[in-house]
């Protein structure tokens, strides 16, 4: 049975998909079989793969919203052992679609346990907002990392991020807990990364994820070219990163 867990912040920025991506190689790198679902409308995680989904082919919308087998959809990327259930613009209508259908908060939950037994680990790329989709990956998920950016207003938000887990514990999915707080975008030349970084420790005890994600012009880059940055530059420092997230993340899940 597969580790569902959600990568989740409402603010817009904070490295959310390239993490959920980057993440997902690793993982897979390290002998797991991964499926990351795209639950973000703008389709970054499903684009930064080089997979290509036309707005009215077969991609999570349909499994969410018809009923679609959700293994008809699923793409195969290029790394071994790394699915991807993606996402298309038609996925910005589930959101309106989701208001009026009975069990709506748990439509994610049905889909994704039909294959939940295909996989070691499925990762959730949520979209920047804490609406019914991204209250739909929490239902379905038992593990939250949470992508914070190294910068001024980076615990802005987070309590609210923090109170909507804790109704969703309480009321849809008892299990969902907290695996770790991830620094991103950090760059160890400014003064005020390293202040976040203590800031963000104080504020969650032995919630913070060992590894800190480097700002680096390859992360950005490898998108572009539809490769993780396992593929795109294995000798990085945020290769190295995410390496030794994947490691923690194996480790405490």
């Amino acid at each position: 049975m597969a580790r569902i867990i959600s990568v989740c912040n409402q603010k817009g920025g904070v490295g959310k998909t390239t993490t959920t991506i980057n993440l997902a190689a690793y993982l897979a790198a390290l002998g797991k079989y991964v499926l990351l679902v795209d639950l973000d409308s703008q389709a970054n995680a499903t684009i930064g793969l080089g997979v290509h989904v036309a707005d009215n082919g077969s991609n999570v919308y349909h499994s969410l919203i018809s009923d679609l087998n959700p293994s008809l959809a699923i793409r195969k990327t290029s790394l071994f052992g790394f699915d991807i259930l993606p996402a298309a613009q038609s996925l910005a209508g589930a959101t309106v679609e989701l208001v009026t259908m009975e069990e709506r908060e748990t439509r994610l939950k049905r889909v994704l346990d039909s294959i939940r037994t295909n996989y070691d680990y499925i990762l959730i790329d949520c979209p920047p907002s804490l609406g019914l989709l991204t209250i739909n990956a929490l239902t379905a998920s038992e593990r939250v990392v949470i992508p914070v950016q190294c910068e001024y207003y980076a615990l802005e938000g987070l309590s609210q991020l923090l109170n909507t887990i804790e109704l969703v514990r309480n009321g849809l999915n008892s299990d969902l807990q907290v695996l770790g707080v991830l620094l991103t975008m950090f760059d160890r030349r400014n003064q005020l990364a390293h202040q976040v970084v203590n800031e963000v420790s104080k504020n969650f005890p032995g919630r913070v994820f060992n590894a800190i994600i480097p700002r680096t012009v390859s992360l950005a880059e490898s998108p572009s070219f539809g490769k993780t940055i396992l593929q795109f530059d294995p000798d990085s420092k945020a290769a190295k990163a995410y390496r030794q997230l994947a490691e923690e993340v194996i480790r405490l899940s």
